[in-house]
């Protein structure tokens, strides 16, 4: 029935479908935001019981309470000041309460999130596969920004992405379920061992556990074979944009810089074009 619509007022849906994309880009703000806090509450909690502390008096906050409010003020946002980026061009991107500037990442990422499911559903079409092509997607993108915020790659999102991809492959969307499963583990056990060798070698930690996981996820999601393009492109893109940014800042080589933006990159990259990639790189050896 919804291939019908679509086919029949293909412009209504996918406007339909556009603007449901960008109601969803204002949920991952939420968990952009939120998520980290929570995580903070939750490890200084566990800190204070290991350390017979009483614990904390502040104010609880997860996914779904409070409603959402200002950062700066507390107030809590009408629903009708919260509509994707028509709230931000009406208000002039300042908060209706104390005016306070609203950060412009919180317009980037609905536009984002409509744009690149919008490009998800031209390019898969509307069936059960682009479900999880949204899912990968709208995690990624969570990812990204909290990892350029916090250097952090939470777990609880690389999981499910981890475990999404294996789902999903059983019924064979993207690669097999043998090469998934073999592509989670080599992928985790590669980026483990090479940073292990490195650590030995320098003494330095050159990337988190968590980097392991977001790769060992691609490896669930495409397999084997798609993992050196993945590793190959990030670490060169990662390299050339850590040169560039340690030069114009003039920090030194010491800057931590997170390597999970420059993952989730390759990873939409592959999701899009990696086989046809794949197909040109064979075509080498033919």
């Amino acid at each position: 029935m919804l291939n019908e619509f679509v086919l029949l007022c293909p412009i209504t849906a996918y406007v339909f479908f556009f603007v449901f994309a960008l109601a969803m880009g204002s949920l991952l703000n939420v968990i952009i935001y939120r998520l980290p806090l929570m995580l903070e509450a939750e490890w200084t909690t566990q800190c204070r019981s290991l350390l017979e502390l009483p614990e904390a008096t502040s104010s609880r906050i997860n996914l779904f309470f409070p409603r959402s409010f200002c950062p700066q003020c507390k107030t809590i946002i009408p629903f009708w000041h919260n509509i994707p980026l028509l709230s931000y061009c009406l208000l002039k991107g300042r908060c209706a309460s104390c005016k306070t500037s609203i950060p412009l990442r919180y317009p980037l990422i609905e536009a984002i999130c409509g744009g690149l499911s919008l490009l998800a559903a031209l390019h898969f079409g509307f069936n059960v596969e682009l479900i999880a092509i949204l899912l990968f997607i709208w995690l990624l993108i969570c990812l990204f920004v909290i990892d350029i915020q916090h250097q952090l790659l939470p777990d609880g999102l690389t999981y499910c992405l981890l475990w999404l991809g294996l789902m999903v492959n059983t019924q064979s969307f993207f690669t097999t379920p043998s090469d998934a499963v073999f592509g989670a583990v080599s992928a985790y056990l590669t980026l483990w061992g090479f940073i292990h060798i490195f650590y030995l070698l320098t003494g330095k930690v050159g990337m988190g556990n968590g980097d392991f996981k977001l790769f060992a996820a691609f490896g669930a999601w495409f397999g084997w074979t798609q993992l050196p393009f993945i590793l190959l492109f990030s670490s060169l893109m990662g390299a050339v944009t850590g040169i560039v940014y340690l030069k114009s800042t003039g920090q030194t080589k010491e800057t931590p810089i997170p390597f999970g933006p420059f993952l989730c990159i390759s990873g939409l990259i592959t999701l899009f074009y990696g086989k046809a990639i794949l197909h040109w790189y064979l075509g080498f050896y033919v």
